[in-house]
């Protein structure tokens, strides 16, 4: 012979029993954030904004591969890449990311491209001050992105380290710039090319590290 089913509490408790919880709630003390004043310290991995990071000597890391924007599962990042040139080198390799952006108004934070990248080229900061009124305002480019120039750097497009090689890069043989290393005519981007010296070479002013 089947059991017959417990008897449950009677249907008139039941919301009885929900603002139970409601009461519980309203002798608790109040949690409030003074933000923006007292602003919450982040955890030490925390995926904020991201950023396109630099060799020591200030030549990029972005190779252009676009495995980011395919690892992205929002569809988020545009990357256009292009060729390196002797006269106008980004990356010790063969290409580097020409035009790179990442829609924030789509990006969910996920973290997902900087695991795609082959070179360390991405990584996600702490910043999370992100909103904007403006739709356009959301979508970051490359200038945006990079990296500032730290003590021995010096900004892209520059020639690579002397008797360096890709790889010597990506093996950390690369600590600075080399003594005497001058930034390059960016002319991809509408900069004027150098005047030729003497010698038949561009002058170029050295730039402070």
């Amino acid at each position: 012979m089947a059991e017959e089913p417990k008897e449950t509490k009677p249907g008139f408790l039941n919301p009885v029993a929900g603002f139970g919880v409601t009461f519980k709630a309203m002798f608790k003390k109040r949690l409030t954030e003074q933000y923006p004043e007292q602003k919450k310290t982040t955890a030490p991995r925390f995926h904020g904004r991201h950023q396109l990071n630099r060799h020591p000597d200030g030549l990029e890391k972005c190779v252009g591969c676009e495995l980011c924007a395919w690892a992205c599962p929002a569809d988020a990042i545009y990357v256009e890449g292009a060729d390196n040139t002797d006269e106008e080198r980004y990356s010790p390799g063969e290409r580097y990311g020409r035009v790179y952006q990442i829609n924030y108004a789509r990006c969910i934070l996920c973290g997902l491209c900087i695991e795609a990248c082959p070179t360390r080229a991405l990584t996600m900061t702490n910043e999370f001050e992100l909103a904007d009124s403006s739709r356009a305002n959301l979508i970051y480019t490359k200038e945006q992105l990079l990296a500032g120039l730290d003590e021995g750097m010096v900004d892209s497009p520059h020639a690579i380290y002397p008797g360096m090689d890709e790889q010597d890069y990506y093996r950390g043989l690369v600590t600075e710039a080399a003594p005497g290393t001058v930034r390059q005519a960016a002319v991809s981007q509408g900069e004027e090319p150098r005047p030729a010296g003497p010698s038949g070479a561009a002058e170029d002013k050295e730039v402070d590290a």
